[in-house]
């Protein structure tokens, strides 16, 4: 009986990998160039799913010396230069991490401060969001305004910003964000959070007369509070980011309506004083009444910018006190905001991709692979499915019934940065790739399509 049910076992496993693996589609690498073409697990594709941007961050400098922003054709291969840095140098500025607005033929990068020098160069806290209609470099828009000479500029920022994110309406942008004033006077509270800027609300700053200091188009806030020491075991975190919007333009709350909000993941302190990171979600609303705060939302020399009070701030996940505690990957939600999925370890170890609802923080496991998924996720526009890597391979799999497929071969080299277009018929994603001529390795991107595909 015990050899009976053994070999039973064996079929059952042998026929659910024959499902999971059948029609594996054909990769096609769109880039060539030997340089890398770096996808940033945002929105990469354009409005019309015709074009994939880019960034071409070099292998020894990084962001730093970055000079160009780029897109390729999903069809020809043809590349265009969306964007190239003013006087580009050894100190910056740095171009990176871009993505394109949800409806516009416009796209979003991060930006080091004009005319960098060697006291100066690019790094955390110089840095900002640089809007540029395709077609029209020359137009650049600075989207957060910077002032760090006090009194600081409510509205504006005090450093740099990073992994911008248009919101699914294309009404705000979202972005982790590092304090360049308390980098200079308090180190230990240049802590990473989280900011976020709604377009269409210009701001000037007072002093502009170098390049330290400009404005901006849009309001600029921070959104989530930090502090350098939470109190073991409570809600309090020293660190905000892998973060993301939640659906196109929030979720349902409890009352049945509309909440706008940005998922994250935030360092508490376990009751045994460790640092675990937590999934986190904070609400956001529509007005923002800025002029009306009671506190210091544009920071002062000792402390960093507080959130308006109006921002609610709640934890989604409790894994401090498990034996595997944490999450990890970017947090990412599906269209309509009912789902926050998320990577993190199960019983054995072993990391799974999780989600929960932003109302309930009861997260439900999806898969239960014998090895680590490698990965954060990306969603379908229909909310049910989702991609990510495991096994050095493209997996798609269903949220409700929680089937998956592998879509791609396993391969020796690492796949990152997922992207699923907006009408869901393709998947891109960076694959490295060694350079004959060169001998280095460059980030090369490739698409595999859905079209001739059914989804589990």
């Amino acid at each position: 009986m015990a050899k009976f049910k053994l070999n039973f076992i064996i079929i059952l496993i042998s026929l659910w990998s024959c499902f999971s693996s059948e029609k594996q589609v054909n990769e096609i690498q769109l880039t060539h160039n030997p340089y890398n073409h770096s996808l940033d697990n945002n929105d990469n594709f354009s409005p019309d799913n015709q074009w994939l941007v880019y960034d071409t961050r070099a292998n020894n400098g990084g962001l730093r010396m970055g000079k160009t922003i780029e897109r390729v054709h999903l069809v020809s291969g043809k590349i265009d230069t969306i964007y190239e840095a003013p006087n580009a140098g050894e100190f910056g500025p740095g171009l990176g991490a871009v993505s394109y607005h949800p409806t516009k033929n416009q796209v979003i990068f991060i930006h080091g401060l004009i005319n960098p020098t060697e006291d100066e160069p690019y790094t955390f806290t110089r840095r900002f969001g640089a809007i540029v209609n395709v077609g029209s470099p020359n137009d650049m828009m600075v989207l957060d305004a910077r002032d760090v000479t006090p009194p600081f500029t409510i509205g504006a920022l005090r450093g740099g910003t990073h992994r911008h994110e248009f919101s699914g309406d294309g009404k705000w942008v979202g972005y982790t964000y590092n304090d360049a004033v308390m980098a200079i006077r308090f180190p230990e509270k240049n802590l990473r959070t989280i900011g976020v800027s709604k377009i269409g609300h210009p701001i000037s700053t007072d002093n502009q007369s170098d390049r330290k200091h400009f404005s901006g188009i849009s309001e600029t806030i921070v959104a989530v509070a930090v502090t350098p020491n939470p109190e073991p075991g409570s809600d309090e975190i020293s660190y905000a980011a892998n973060d993301s919007w939640v659906g196109k333009s929030g979720y349902i709350d409890a009352n049945g309506k509309n909440q706008r909000a940005r998922a994250f993941l935030g360092e508490v302190r376990s009751k045994t004083n460790d640092i675990v990171k937590e999934l986190f979600i904070v609400d956001i609303p529509e007005d923002l009444d800025l002029a009306n705060e009671s506190f210091d939302i544009a920071g002062s020399l000792s402390d960093l910018p507080l959130p308006p009070r109006s921002f609610i701030q709640r934890r989604l996940t409790w894994t401090a006190e498990t034996k595997y505690p944490g999450c990890s990957g970017i947090v990412r939600s599906s269209h309509d905001g009912n789902r926050i999925a998320y990577l993190s370890r199960d019983k054995n170890g072993i990391q799974q991709v999780f989600f929960t609802s932003p109302l309930e923080g009861n997260p439900r496991q999806l898969t239960s692979f014998e090895t680590s998924v490698q990965s954060g996720l990306r969603w379908h526009p229909d909310g049910k499915h989702v991609c990510f890597v495991w096994d050095n391979s493209i997996i798609i799999a269903n949220v409700e019934n929680e089937l998956w497929k592998k879509l791609t071969q396993s391969v020796e080299q690492e796949l990152s940065a997922l992207v699923w277009s907006p009408d869901g018929t393709t998947i891109a994603y960076n694959k490295n790739v060694k350079d004959e001529k060169s001998g280095d390795t460059f980030a090369q991107i490739f698409i595999v399509s859905l079209k001739e595909i059914t989804l589990p």
